[in-house]
This record gives structure tokens, C-alpha cells and sequence, in this order.
């Protein structure tokens, strides 16, 4: 009925329903009639949505009302699969109460709550902890509330399992138990790394059942549960009997308590760790479950299906998802007419059960997103059709989105941001985290975005993200043009393009901050808004920015979570290019080299000291 409803908005009333509460929606004063029938029926049966990544990268300072519209909107894209993480510290913190941990034993065991995705898939544990238990107790009435309306719309929430991941402490009060410590992650101490209880072992049945029941008892269950055994870190063994055993202990613990389990497992961990989980290690793994047992999210298929290399999961089934965004990145992207034509090659040879959105944040995308879940209806409708329609849903020329897709949305986003959210650099990008290219040439771009400027109509939304984008493109311009200048001893017009580039970083701040969306005073503050106490508004507004700037202690991940907002813009990405424009002309002025591996030192310095507390935007 949902899907019905967003069709005859789309369609008929030209409007769209945004993810955003700030993008109004629009309709006619008198809603027009529909003239004759239109029907369409679900292609797949499974349409899945979110991430784990996403409840840290989008949604931990979430509120009712913004979970209340982000249902809705999914409900809009016939979603009836959502993840649904939130909540689950409530039920942990029962489990280990009963195998014998106190309570300041489990609540530094816990992250903070923006890195809880992390510990959740067994990455980190303890990092920005110990976690409140106001933040404990208000997931949980949050999650209520959140799965309540999701069935209420005939959606099956997936919940977690239990999948290995156990305090340290256990090893010690059970010392016969096969735990094994996990290679640390993402540079991170020892002192965060995780623990591995196998499968194998009594103990992993009682802790499974001890969760799946308490989980039961607060949260309800619709028999699908979303667990990952080996995400981005290794398995005790890379044997293929013992991956199976592993795999086939894994699913019984779950169906010993909820013999209708259906389980749902991420294929990241296949095209991540590749080199390691060869065709013979997976195939182990995944046949020793019942067949349609286990639902395989081929999770990145922009960049490499994996259904195709493992002749479709060797036989379970499988959803097709398109991940499209990391960390939150603001950056267009995303190739639409390779990933138009690998839907329709999944769902005509591929034999996929479903399709879904696996985006780690919600970034600037959304119209990509939309385009993906809709592929799971028949419809009847091209691409250029949807096109079309799209311009006259958000405002823009006849012909601008087909355009934007043929000439721009030409590649898949990882980790990409405009130059200026990088740590700063001679040459091309500083750090994997922020890769700086473009798959076009940013004159196309220019010129699309004065097509856009001239139509009355344009979407203010549009406007900025098409906008701070073009910026974006010019200032990695002007930073060639800086070096340049400064290999070529010419301080005066080095001194004159540095003040460009700062011109232009804080012309940026200031047109993001002209939408809420791309206010990073937003995020503190929805952060702040779940504390109690002063000390606890603080803790959440310092875990929230700190994700987005050096991500944690660890330099690995640093500017991971980039985007272009107002006030991160300002307060972070400009005094390091300032510091790197000063560094230059000072070398200049002396007469000295540039000394690149002492400006790194000093830049790091000076990114913990910005990051180590929120500031007031």
C-alpha cells in the first residue's frame, strides 16, 4: 500500500517524500485523480535496507521523530527487511549480568555510542567507553518504539544474534572456553581488540540462547536475525572444515532456540578479505547451513558482485545491494547505468531473492537509493523515463538528471570527499580515506550546475549539493596552483592563491550551512540532546565529533567519515589547510625546503587538539 501511495506522488502529484524533515513536501492544492488502474507487483520478495554502519555514521542521536519519518520513508520504497541494531546494549548488559560481569565491567566493554556499530560487528571494543546507562536505557524505549511501527507497516525487523564476539573478562571466569584474542582493527591497540568465542564451544549455545530469549522478551521476534561472524578481522582458522564447522555451529545456535531462524550474513567479508576467503573456503563455509537458511547481502555490488564469483553464494540465496556511500561522505557518486545494468542481470540470471541499499551513511545520494528499491517492482518504466521523471519531481531542466547520469554518476564512492576534508598535501590525497578525483571533467559539472541555477524551480536542496561539490572541484585546482607556485619560488602569487583557497573553504561552509542537513551544529547538538547531565551533554557532543574528524585515536581511519558541512568545514579541514599554506610560505621566506614529514607531525597535533573537544559552532 505504501509503494502504491509513493508511486501516485511520484507520478501524479510530482512530488518526493525525503529521508530529510527539512525538504517540504509538496503537493498540489487539488490532488489529481488517477485516470485508469496502475498496477505492479514486487519482483523479489526481500527488499532490505541499512547498515550496520550506518546507526554510527547516520543515526546514533537519533530521536522518535526522526526514526518516525526515516520508517515512513522506507515504507514509501516497499522496504520490508530494515536492520534494526538499536537497543541490543539493553540485552547484552542482562546476558553478561548472568555470566557474571559487573555492571562497570559491561559498560566499559561497551564504545561510545557512535563507535557501538563497530563493537557490535567485533571490531573494537571499550573505545570512548564506558557507555552511559541513561544511553542503555533509552536504545532500549527507543527500539520498542522502533520495531513497533515497522511491523505496524508489514516490515520484518531484522534483530541481532549472537555471534561470538565476548568480553575479555569471560576468558577468565570460564578458562576452559575457546576464546581466541582478534588481530586488532583498523590500527587501534591491543587494548580494543576483540575476543572470539567459537561456535564449538558449550559456552556459545548458552550465550545464544541467553540472548535470543531476553532479546524475545523485550523486543518480540519475526524469526530473521543479522549476524557476522568475521567482519574485516580473521577466523580463528582458515581451514575449510573448520570454517564449516564454525559456520554450521553458528546457525544451530540459533535454530536450537528459534527453530524458524532465518539468518541473515553481509558478503563484505567476501569481497573484503578476498585474497583470504578463496571459492573453497566459502563455499565450505556457506554449505554447511541448510540451504535457505542463510540470506547472503551481496553488499557492494557497484564495485564487484560477488553472486558471480561464487556461482550465486553457491546456492543460498542472496540480496542484491547497491552500498553506494561510506562514512557519510558528501560526494556525488555512483555509476547509475553500470548499476542499472547489474540489477537487471541479477535479477534475470543471477536469481536474486532480493534487493537492498547497504549505505553506511545517507550522504547526498538519496535519489540513487530511490532508483535501487524501486528496481524491485515491475513498473514498466525505463531508466530514462525515471529520469525524466525526476526532473520534474525536484525542479530541475528537461533533461538535467539524465545528463547528470550519463556525464557525473559515472563511478562508485569510497571514501571519497573533496580535497579540502583531507588531511592536506602536495600532491594528489594524503591519506586513502579521501580520494581526490573525479571520473568527469569538473567543467561538465560547472555547466550542469549553471543549467540548474538558471531553472526557477531548482531544488534549494539541489543547488547546495551540485554546488559544494563544483567548489570543491576548484579548490584542488587552486592547491595545484599553490604548490606550483611554491616549487617555482614565487611567494607573491603563492601568498595570493593561498588566500584564494581560503576564500573558497569558508565560501563552502557558508553554502552548506544554508540547508539544516549539512549543519554539522545539527549533529552536535542532536548528540548533546540525549544527555542529562552537562558532563553527559559534553561526552556525547565530544563522541560524535571525534567520529568525524580523526574517527578514534588510531590515525588508520582518519577523515573516514569526511563530509562537507557547515562548521566542521570552518573549524576543522581550515585551520589545517591554513596551517599548510602558512608552512609553505614560511619555507619560502627562509629560503628552505619544504619539509612535508614535519608538517604530517605537526598537522596531527594539531587534528587530536581540534578534535579532542566539540566546539560551540
Amino acid at each position: 500500500m505504501a509503494v502504491g501511495l509513493n508511486r501516485y506522488l511520484n507520478d501524479f502529484c510530482h512530488t518526493t517524500v525525503s529521508w530529510y524533515a527539512a525538504d517540504a513536501v509538496e503537493v498540489p492544492e487539488r490532488m489529481p485523480a488517477v485516470p485508469e488502474p496502475v498496477s505492479g507487483k514486487a519482483l523479489v520478495e526481500d527488499r532490505f535496507f541499512l547498515n550496520y554502519c550506518t546507526f554510527g555514521y547516520t543515526m546514533p542521536w537519533w530521536q522518535w521523530a526522526d526514526w518516525e519519518r526515516m520508517i515512513d520513508w522506507m515504507a514509501l520504497q516497499g522496504v520490508n527487511l530494515p536492520l534494526a541494531c538499536t537497543g541490543q546494549e539493553a540485552v547484552w548488559q542482562e546476558v553478561w549480568r548472568e555470566f557474571g560481569l559487573t555492571d562497570d565491567e559491561i559498560r566499559a566493554y561497551f564504545t561510545g555510542p557512535a563507535y557501538l556499530p563497530w563493537h557490535r560487528m567485533c571490531n573494537i571494543d571499550g573505545v570512548d567507553g564506558p557507555l552511559p546507562q541513561a544511553w542503555i536505557d533509552g536504545q532500549e524505549k527507543l527500539q520498542r518504539k522502533i520495531l513497533r511501527r515497522e511491523r505496524e507497516l508489514g516490515m520484518r525487523p531484522v534483530l541481532p544474534a549472537f555471534a561470538g564476539h565476548v568480553p575479555g573478562r569471560l576468558k577468565e571466569l570460564f578458562p576452559d572456553a575457546r576464546i581466541t584474542d582478534v588481530k586488532p582493527w583498523g590500527g587501534f591497540p591491543q587494548e580494543n581488540a576483540c575476543h572470539f568465542l567459537s561456535p564449538e564451544d558449550r559456552l556459545y549455545q548458552e550465550i545464544q540462547q541467553a540472548f535470543l530469549k531476553a532479546q524475545e522478551r523485550r523486543f518480540g521476534t519475526d524469526h530473521i536475525y543479522g549476524f557476522d561472524l568475521f567482519n574485516e578481522v580473521p577466523p580463528p582458522s582458515w581451514e575449510a572444515e573448520e570454517l564449516a564447522r564454525i559456520g554450521r555451529g553458528a546457525y544451530e545456535s540459533v535454530a536450537q532456540v528459534d527453530p524458524e531462524a532465518r539468518w541473515i550474513q553481509m558478503g563484505w567479508l567476501f569481497y573484503n578479505d578476498r585474497k583470504d576467503w578463496t571459492p573453497e573456503r566459502i563455499r565450505a563455509y556457506l554449505e554447511a547451513v541448510p540451504a535457505g537458511k542463510v540470506t547472503l547481502l551481496d553488499y557492494y555490488t557497484e564495485n564487484v558482485p560477488v553472486w558471480k564469483e561464487t556461482e550465486g553464494f553457491y546456492g543460498q540465496p542472496y540480496i542484491f545491494c547497491y552500498l553506494g556511500n561510506f562514512g557519510g561522505n558528501t560526494r556525488l557518486a555512483g555509476p547509475f547505468r553500470k548499476e542499472s545494468a547489474r540489477i537487471t542481470e541479477a535479477l534475470q540470471e543471477g536469481a536474486a531473492t532480493g534487493i537492498g541499499c547497504t549505505l553506511e551513511g545517507f550522504g547526498i545520494n538519496q535519489w540513487f537509493f530511490e532508483y535501487v528499491m524501486g528496481r524491485a517492482w515491475e513498473t514498466g518504466v525505463t531508466d530514462n523515463a525515471w529520469l525524466a521523471a525526476l526532473d520534474i519531481r525536484k525542479g530541475a531542466p528537461e533533461g538535467f538528471w539524465k545528463d547528470m547520469a550519463d556525464s557525473i554518476y559515472l563511478r562508485g564512492s569510497f571514501s571519497e570527499g573533496p580535497l579540502i576534508c583531507g588531511r592536506p598535501c602536495d600532491e594528489g590525497s594524503q591519506h586513502w580515506t579521501v580520494v581526490n578525483h573525479t571520473p568527469y571533467d569538473p567543467a561538465t559539472l560547472e555547466r550542469l550546475l549553471e543549467r540548474l541555477q538558471a531553472h526557477p524551480d531548482a531544488s534549494p536542496a539541489d543547488l547546495v549539493i551540485v554546488g559544494t561539490q563544483v567548489l570543491g572541484n576548484r579548490f584542488a585546482r587552486l592547491r595545484d596552483d599553490f604548490v606550483d607556485a611554491c616549487r617555482a619560488g614565487r611567494a607573491d602569487q603563492a601568498q595570493v592563491v593561498g588566500e584564494q583557497m581560503i576564500g573558497l573553504i569558508l565560501q563552502i561552509d557558508s553554502l552548506a550551512g544554508t540547508r539544516p542537513e549539512f549543519r554539522a551544529e545539527e549533529w552536535l547538538d542532536a548528540a548533546s540532546a540525549w544527555g542529562k547531565t552537562p558532563e553527559e551533554r559534553q561526552y556525547y557532543r565530544d563522541d560524535a565529533w571525534k567520529l568525524l574528524t580523526i574517527w578514534g585515536e588510531a590515525p588508520n581511519l582518519n577523515d573516514y567519515a569526511n563530509r562537507v558541512w557547515s562548521g566542521i568545514v570552518r573549524a576543522y579541514y581550515l585551520p589545517r589547510w591554513e596551517l599548510f599554506i602558512q608552512t609553505h610560505l614560511d619555507a619560502l621566506e627562509k629560503g628552505t625546503p619544504y619539509d612535508a614529514h614535519a608538517f604530517d607531525e605537526a598537522c596531527r597535533e594539531l587534528e587530536l587538539r581540534l578534535a579532542g573537544h566539540a566546539p560551540d559552532l
